[in-house]
């Protein structure tokens, strides 16, 4: 399937893919079925991703970091994608956790945890969800209380990517109830700490080996400096950060769609029905003309979106049309790839099966579809 060129990416970040890509087959794609049936991956494989340097490369060199553009975390979240291995929560680790921790944290924060969060010797989660607010972050109820020169935190989350292995966790929590959003703190609780306590590895539909669990908080006291920021800018500092989070939603969805289309591809040219292969019936080649045009539509737009990120550009009715648009097309496009395959596509053993299971949380998690067109909205 030949793709359009990228300007976006040079020599050497061609160089990165190709390193990339040979970690994913050789590290990743074998042990992915494995994964799947305990719930999350090794602590090895996050371990190597760091010895490689694909954790958080584009950290500072002072703190672990190689010092890199986010093109570098981009190929690898599109490599993860487009082979249809949905376990690895490097990206949340490196693009979200990370970058707060750069951006907010003190300089003892970021010499603790960066580090050796590049290394993968410790995984970062974050916390926002709780049972009952979905995508409503104002509606937090977990509270940091100050007792002294301690917060007590009190509450539950739920759907946290990397809960179950996480070493790290920053907690979106109530430090002033009284302030709505604007009493909204972020803080740093590392496991191990009394009173925190981790819930079940949720089973899911699909991202099967994506460890997500419940984190529970019972009168867990941390030190103030435990603060990530200022008291009270939690909120603030979520809106800041939610434009690349879910532009990463969509550099994810048109990574997987590629993959698909190409699994497709393959599967339609050596599967034979009434004597031919079917991809030589008009309706099978009118199905991939459908799909590789509008793959290459999103991936024309995603790229684009990725320019104004790289640019400082990107605002938030514009990642809101990336998340929305290509998380739907991805659901619909996987399943009309799996369509393709007939019966076999139903069958978990193939990766159709597997990628289209997996797309279903993207309409959800980043917050819901039906909230980004609310954001859309109130941009017109």
């Amino acid at each position: 399937m030949t793709a359009m060129p990228r300007p976006l990416f040079g020599e050497e970040h061609q160089i990165f893919r190709d390193t990339v890509r040979r970690f994913v087959d050789e590290e990743i794609t074998p042990h992915h079925d494995k994964w799947e049936k305990e719930g999350q991956i090794s602590r090895e494989a996050w371990l190597k991703a760091g010895e490689l340097g694909l954790l958080c490369a584009s950290m500072p060199e002072e703190y672990g970091g190689a010092g890199t553009d986010r093109l570098y975390s981009i190929v690898l979240m599109e490599e993860l994608g487009r082979a249809g291995t949905s376990g690895p929560g490097f990206g949340l680790h490196s693009e979200i956790v990370a970058p707060y921790i750069l951006r907010y944290g003190s300089e003892e924060q970021k010499q603790h945890y960066l580090p050796k969060m590049a290394k993968g010797e410790m995984i970062g989660a974050i916390a926002m969800t709780e049972p009952g607010t979905g995508s409503d972050l104002q509606a937090v109820r977990t509270t940091a209380v100050k007792d002294g020169n301690e917060l007590v935190i009190n509450g539950a989350k739920t759907f946290i990517t990397n809960g179950q292995m996480s070493d790290v966790v920053i907690v979106v929590a109530k430090t002033d109830p009284k302030q709505g959003a604007k009493g909204t703190s972020l803080v740093l609780v590392e496991a191990g700490t009394e009173g925190f306590r981790k819930g079940r590895n949720l089973e899911k539909v699909g991202m099967k080996a994506q460890d997500t669990s419940e984190l529970f908080f019972d009168d867990v006291r941390v030190p103030m400096t435990n603060l990530l920021g200022e008291e009270g800018m939690g909120f603030v500092y979520l809106m800041q950060e939610l434009a690349w989070e879910r532009l990463q939603v969509a550099v994810g969805a048109v990574a997987a769609m590629e993959g698909a289309l190409q699994w497709t591809i393959d599967y339609t040219r050596e599967r034979k029905a009434f004597g031919k292969a079917i991809a030589e019936f008009q309706n099978s080649r009118f199905k991939l003309a459908e799909a590789k045009t509008q793959v290459t539509v999103a991936r024309t737009f995603v790229d684009r979106c990725i320019e104004l990120m790289m640019q400082g550009q990107l605002d938030a009715d514009t990642a809101a049309m990336a998340k929305w648009w290509c998380s739907d097309l991805q659901c619909k496009l996987i399943d009309e790839c799996l369509q393709l395959h007939g019966g076999y596509g139903y069958m978990w053993e193939y990766p159709i099966a597997r990628a289209w299971a997996d797309a279903r949380v993207q309409r959800i998690y980043a917050g819901t579809n039906e909230i980004m067109k609310e954001i859309i909205g109130r941009s017109l």
